[in-house]
C-alpha cells in the first residue's frame, strides 16, 4: 500500500513517487509538493497569510 502525503506548506495532496521529504534536525518531518513551497518554508512565511495555501483561502473564507 502506497502513503499518501499532504503537502506541509500548501495542504496538497502528493501524487505517489512526487515532492521532496525534509526532515529536520529535532526529528520532524516536513512534505512539499513544489519548490515554491518550499522556499516559502524556507523564507518562513505563514500559510494562513499566504492567499494560493488552503489555510490562506480558508482565512479569507473563500472556502
Amino acid at each position: 500500500m502506497v502513503e499518501h502525503h499532504i503537502c506541509t506548506f500548501c495542504g496538497e495532496p502528493l501524487e505517489p513517487g512526487t515532492g521532496k521529504m525534509y526532515v529536520r534536525k529535532d526529528g520532524s518531518i516536513y512534505y512539499f509538493c513544489s519548490p515554491k513551497c518550499q522556499s516559502n518554508y524556507d523564507l518562513k512565511r505563514v500559510p494562513r497569510r499566504v492567499v494560493w495555501t488552503k489555510a490562506g483561502r480558508k482565512a479569507l473564507g473563500k472556502e
